[in-house]
């Protein structure tokens, strides 16, 4: 039986028998696997926290060929677990990172690209939560509503936001979810033209606003959106352009001068859902808060 070790994200745990944990992770070298921590649940477990969601570790853990569940021998913390400081909000974001890492992500298929991606964003959460981002606290992140099939409309027709137009979501970790979300469907390869209706081939124009819906699977122009599109603003098609070229911490100042961005993360977790087949759980409970 082999001996393994590997820098890693842990994803999520599942109870399993009377004291241990089935635990799914990111190695950065082996992709999505899963693995069983012998005695993860009891009071004086020797793992701490480092099993904890989206823990960055050094895993230790044995796997033979064509076996499904490793073994794990053990873990070394990488970084301070988010989850310390996290308060609700952070803490729904940090299950919508897991939730949609583990939907995308095949099993035994190495990413480094969306690995780093992960690393970035945690990185991010850390620096809002420790304050550093305070420029950014204005609530900025509406989502799609809980029911998501179809949206609300303002006078003259035009699709308008969920009910309520702000939300407890913090300026910076908005952002950061809006990026993560961009760039999953990037490396997903899921992410439509941003430039272009999808319907004529037409290039939309610099100040002109597209729209969405939850089963097109791209943008459209004005002239041929549906009665249950959404509209994509040019700012926020401007802001997914630069987030596709810079990176994350570059763009802390692009926040404020796009104002809200809401009409692009619903974009992005339709789109998710859309390629997943199924709702994003998280999303509904960011949508609520």
């Amino acid at each position: 039986m082999p001996a393994r070790e590997s820098e890693s994200l842990v994803l999520r745990t599942y109870p399993y028998r009377e004291a241990d944990l089935i635990v799914s992770f990111i190695s950065r070298d082996r992709g999505k696997l899963r693995g069983i921590a012998r005695a993860a649940r009891r009071p004086k477990s020797r793992w701490g926290s480092g099993l904890e969601r989206l823990s960055h570790v050094h895993l230790y853990y044995f796997l033979r060929e064509n076996q499904e569940l490793a073994r794990l021998d053990g873990c070394e913390l990488l970084n301070p677990p988010v989850f310390l400081k996290a308060d609700y909000t952070v803490s729904v974001a940090l299950d919508f990172l897991a939730e949609v890492s583990d939907k995308l992500l095949p099993d035994h298929e190495p990413n480094d690209p969306y690995f780093r991606l992960l690393l970035l964003v945690l990185d991010e959460i850390r620096e809002g939560m420790g304050g550093k981002l305070a420029a950014f606290d204005a609530p900025a992140l509406v989502t799609a509503d809980s029911n998501g099939d179809s949206p609300d409309t303002q006078p003259g027709g035009r699709p308008a936001g969920p009910a309520g137009s702000s939300s407890d979501i913090p300026r910076w970790l908005s952002h950061a979810l809006t990026y993560f979300g961009l760039w999953s469907l990037r490396l997903g390869g899921w992410l439509p033209p941003l430039h272009a209706c999808i319907e004529s081939g037409v290039e939309l124009g610099a100040d002109e606003t597209a729209y969405f819906e939850r089963f097109q699977d791209g943008l459209v122009s004005a002239d041929f959106r549906g009665p249950d599109s959404w509209p994509l603003r040019p700012s926020s098609r401007r802001l997914a352009r630069a987030m596709l070229r810079r990176s994350l911490p570059d763009l802390r100042e692009q926040v404020t001068l796009n104002g809200p961005f809401d009409d692009l993360f619903r974009f992005i977790t339709q789109r998710l859902e859309f390629h997943f087949e199924q709702r994003l759980k998280t999303a509904k409970v960011l949508s609520q808060l």
